[in-house]
């Protein structure tokens, strides 16, 4: 009995250990001037802001599309996206960003960048303003 219950955590250790070495090598934090030099190196970039329709409304990336995480339908608008191509997250601060960048994971999305601290580390890095249109 003993030996079976050391398998079991041994098996279910390996299984925990798999999934955060998948979900690190897909998921790519970066800071938002590295983001910016991907964004731009990428051709038809697909650019998720992750926040509500009201806050993508005030200001967002050019070209980025309001995919809300808060929506009980993300995963079904992800689907539209293409899984192999890169992806890059946003969100107000990064928080929403990360755990939609853990969901497309699940969902079989390969590469992923995620802009560390949001719209508000762009502005801070005095990037252009979103709502400017500007990258």
């Amino acid at each position: 009995m003993k030996s079976l219950a050391r398998t079991f955590s041994a098996f279910l250790l390996v299984a925990i250990f798999s999934c955060n070495a998948q979900t690190a090598t897909n998921i790519k934090v970066i800071d938002p001037v590295s983001f910016k030099k991907e964004i731009t190196a990428t051709p038809k970039a697909q650019i998720l802001d992750v926040r509500t329709a009201e806050e993508f409304t005030v200001e967002h990336l050019q070209n980025a599309e309001n995919v809300n995480w808060y929506s009980p339908d993300f995963s079904i608008n992800t689907a539209k996206y293409d899984k192999s191509k890169p992806v890059f997250l946003y969100c107000r601060s990064g928080k929403r960003s990360h755990l939609a960048a853990e969901k497309l994971v699940e969902l079989g999305f390969t590469t992923i960048f995620e802009m560390e601290g949001g719209i508000i580390n762009w502005t801070a890095k005095g990037l252009s303003k979103p709502d400017e249109k500007k990258l």
